[in-house]
C-alpha cells in the first residue's frame, strides 16, 4: 500500500505554479494536467493505460481524459475504489494540504476548472493553478475573469492510503 505524501505534492505545487516541467506535456487549459503532476509527485499511482476513457495516467504520449481534465477527474475521484482515491466533502473548510477543489463556474454541472490546496490560514484554504497560474490564492476564486454568481463547487479530501 502506498501513501499519499501531501507535503511532496504541494512543493512540487509551489516549484511549478508559474513555468512548467518539460517532462510533462503542456496543455493551452493546463490545471488538471497541474493537478494530476502534483498528485503524482506525491505518489498517486497511475492506473488504466492505455484506455483514455478509463483509469487516471500518462504515458507513450497519451493520457487519460482524468489525467487532462477537470470535469473528467472530478468524476473519476468521485468513483475510484482503487488507486488514486478521494471522499467529497461539503465544507472548504475540512480540506488540508494536497487536496483537490473543482470549479463549475457557470452553475451548469460541466466542471471547467481544478486546483489543489496549499495552505490553510484561519481555516481558509489557498491554492494554487495553472491555465491562469495563480499561486496561493484563495479557494474560492472570486476574483476570476470565469466566477460568476453561479459557481458551484466539490471539494475532495485524497485519501492517504492507496
Amino acid at each position: 500500500m502506498a501513501t499519499y505524501n501531501r507535503e511532496a505534492a504541494v512543493a512540487y505545487a509551489q516549484k511549478w505554479w508559474n513555468s512548467y516541467n518539460p517532462k510533462f506535456p503542456m496543455f493551452d487549459v493546463d490545471c488538471t494536467n497541474f493537478i494530476s503532476q502534483c498528485l503524482f509527485a506525491g505518489g498517486a499511482p497511475m492506473r488504466g493505460q492505455f484506455n483514455r476513457e478509463r483509469g487516471w495516467w500518462l504515458g507513450n504520449n497519451n493520457w487519460s481524459f482524468s489525467w487532462s481534465t477537470p470535469h473528467s477527474l472530478r468524476w473519476y475521484l468521485a468513483g475510484s475504489t482503487i488507486g488514486l482515491q478521494a471522499t467529497q466533502v461539503d465544507s472548504p473548510s475540512k480540506l488540508i494540504i494536497g487536496d483537490l477543489i473543482f470549479y463549475d463556474f457557470e452553475g451548469d454541472g460541466r466542471y471547467d476548472h481544478s486546483t489543489i490546496v496549499t495552505s490553510v490560514q484561519d481555516g481558509i484554504p489557498y491554492v494554487n493553478a495553472h491555465t491562469n497560474n495563480s499561486r496561493n490564492r484563495h479557494w474560492n476564486y472570486a476574483d476570476s475573469y470565469a466566477h460568476t454568481p453561479n459557481t458551484k463547487y466539490v471539494f475532495f479530501h485524497v485519501k492517504d492510503q492507496f
